[in-house]
């Protein structure tokens, strides 16, 4: 069925029987009267207040919802921020007329009163004003991203826009959907959990839990209530535990939804195993609503390919030096977008299959990057590390692991390195997590940190996330954590069988402790680990190392030298030549050999 239009969703509420299910709150049903009543209680109060513009946080999706209709009828832009963070409500402040839900006392949110979710009775039709159809070009929305996305980042909707979304979404998905219930694991305050928890539903008068459901118990639950349909992102169907009964739930479970961020094909494969629904991933942002979905299978070449919207053209923006490979900046026009014209997005694509009807995603280009779902500005919180008063120079680079998570690579001042001599690191890193709490929330901060006497360079005088990477691969122990384990590495000469490294030894590396007291020299067992690593970051080498061959140390490496290091591939024989080498001559040498298992 499609969807009654957003327009005049409100008026066809009206039409609706007053006794229907809207949704449940703690297992109790909420009906169709006490919606209407939510949302007269709403635009009532917002009618006679000055202003246009409102910022709306409410963790109950269906309050949320009276709320956000309520506020249409009065003629009122709602403006939907993903949390209450002081950065994020600094940065709406100036931008609105005021505050409305569970915003922190000090922005005196306002709220409407009344909710009594036993009142079934209709609306009086005598006492409330009738109801207004808004015109497509109403201006419904604006997605404000806050601090963790960066500069804060306004993204007006208009309700056409919104429209369009709702609209596409049933006419893809709704058949297999049916009268099911929605559960939801995420929030409404995202325009992904917007549309697919509260507008769409509303529309296509399908009922929804109002509180979203954190615990897997929780959820095993609910889903095996009712017949259901599981809204998700990959933070959850990642960690959903085999050990729990998911027999009903996959019975009553009708559809599965992630976005926020890629969901790794054996996690699909997982979840789908576990509820009976391979979930269908949606790829969208705020900025450009939904463009494309996907659905993991067998097949792993077709589950990295993304399909458009029916209602969503896309096209790949080849530049000169990837025109071999077909790859670019991948753009849209849809009429989810503000208007008619090609918008760039930050994220790299190529087109795949016979007919390039799909596209696989290559990464973004830009510095925004998603951790457990949470979109993360490495500027932002690089300005905030900078600000603080601690620090010269940070740079926060993601890492390699199966789970994204930051880390946090700072030179830091005086003031900075007095406070890490006194307090040690432990205390220092709590210090600038504190920083950095008001600019994104706890669980995209970074996680590891490492504090440096100077950024690491190559031959260009950059530095790299390979070498900031590098830095972290040896971290030391708890009890010795302030003591590198790492010489600061300088690319600098690369060829496809030769690497030439630059490494500047730290006075203070853990290795010197001990060897030898009085007269500290860099250990041979150091020497080698330090080549075997690098041998492997940089050749195709087998996985195990099998021993090293023609091992000699010529002269002693002290504290504080810079030293170079060569690396010679033989392919053929899977062996790295190595040597250690300076002005004063060659340090030591050999030949590191590898095998398969």
């Amino acid at each position: 069925m499609m969807p009654d239009s957003l327009s005049s969703l409100v008026p066809a509420l009206l039409e609706r029987d007053s006794a229907a299910c809207v949704g449940w709150r703690a297992d109790q049903p909420l009906s169709n009267a006490w919606l209407l009543a939510r949302v007269r209680a709403w635009g009532t109060l917002l009618a006679g207040q000055p202003g246009r513009d409102y910022a709306l946080y409410l963790d109950d999706s269906l309050e949320f919802g009276a709320a956000l209709l309520g506020a249409w009828q009065a003629g009122k832009t709602v403006w939907l921020t993903a949390d209450t963070l002081d950065a994020s409500c600094a940065a709406l402040q100036g931008k609105v007329d005021g505050f409305l839900g569970q915003f922190p006392p000090q922005w005196q949110p306002l709220a409407a009163p009344g909710d009594t979710p036993s009142s079934d009775a209709a609306p009086d039709a005598a006492a409330v004003p009738p109801p207004r159809v808004l015109g497509d070009d109403f201006p419904a929305l604006v997605v404000h991203t806050s601090g963790s996305t960066g500069a804060a980042q306004a993204v007006p909707k208009r309700l056409s826009q919104l429209a369009s979304e709702v609209a596409v979404l049933e006419r893809m998905f709704g058949a297999d959907l049916g009268d099911a219930a929605i559960v939801a694991t995420v929030s409404h305050q995202h325009i992904y959990g917007l549309l697919f928890k509260v507008l769409w539903p509303l529309c296509a008068a399908r009922p929804l839990q109002a509180l979203s459901v954190q615990y897997p118990e929780e959820l095993a639950q609910a889903l095996a209530q009712r017949a259901s349909v599981l809204v998700s992102s990959p933070a959850h169907l990642k960690r959903l535990p085999a050990h729990l009964d998911w027999t009903t739930a996959a019975v009553q479970l009708r559809a599965v939804f992630s976005s926020g961020g890629p969901l790794p094909e054996e996690a699909a494969l997982a979840a789908g195993a576990m509820l009976g629904q391979v979930p269908h991933e949606i790829y969208g942002s705020s900025e450009t609503g939904g463009v494309a979905w996907r659905q993991s299978a067998a097949d792993a070449a077709a589950s990295a390919c993304w399909q458009a919207f029916d209602n969503v053209a896309w096209r790949i923006a080849v530049g000169e030096a990837d025109a071999a490979q077909g790859e670019g900046a991948l753009e849209v026009r849809s009429p989810h977008l503000p208007d008619e014209g090609w918008l760039q997005l930050a994220d790299r694509a190529r087109a795949v299959g016979s007919a390039g009807q799909a596209f696989e995603l290559l990464g973004r280009a830009d510095r925004i990057v998603k951790v457990e779902e949470k979109r993360v500005s490495l500027d932002a919180l690089e300005a905030a590390l900078l600000a603080c008063g601690l620090a010269e120079q940070a740079r926060i680079v993601p890492d390699d692991g199966a789970r994204v998570r930051l880390a946090a690579c700072v030179v830091l001042n005086q003031e900075g390195r007095v406070l890490l001599a006194a307090q040690g690191k432990v205390a220092l890193n709590q210090r600038l997590r504190a920083v950095l709490a008001p600019v994104a929330e706890a669980v995209a901060l970074p996680r590891r940190w490492r504090y440096l006497d100077s950024l690491p360079l190559n031959a260009q005088g950059k530095t790299t996330r390979a070498a900031l990477l590098a830095l972290l691969d040896d971290e030391p122990a708890a009890a010795l954590e302030q003591r590198p384990r790492q010489p600061q590495w300088r690319e600098l000469e690369r060829g496809e069988q030769r690497l030439l490294l630059e490494l500047s030894v730290p006075a203070d590396l853990l290795y010197f402790e001990g060897h030898f007291p009085g007269s500290p020299i860099l250990p041979g067992v150091a020497q080698l680990d330090w080549a075997i690593g690098q041998a492997r970051q940089a050749f195709d080498v087998p996985p195990v190392f099998r021993e090293v061959a023609a091992l000699k140390f010529q002269q002693v490496i002290a504290p504080g030298a810079t030293v170079q290091l060569e690396l010679l591939h033989d392919r053929a024989k899977a062996s790295v030549q190595f040597r250690y080498l300076s002005a004063a001559g060659q340090h030591a040498s050999g030949r590191l050999l590898f095998a398969a298992p």
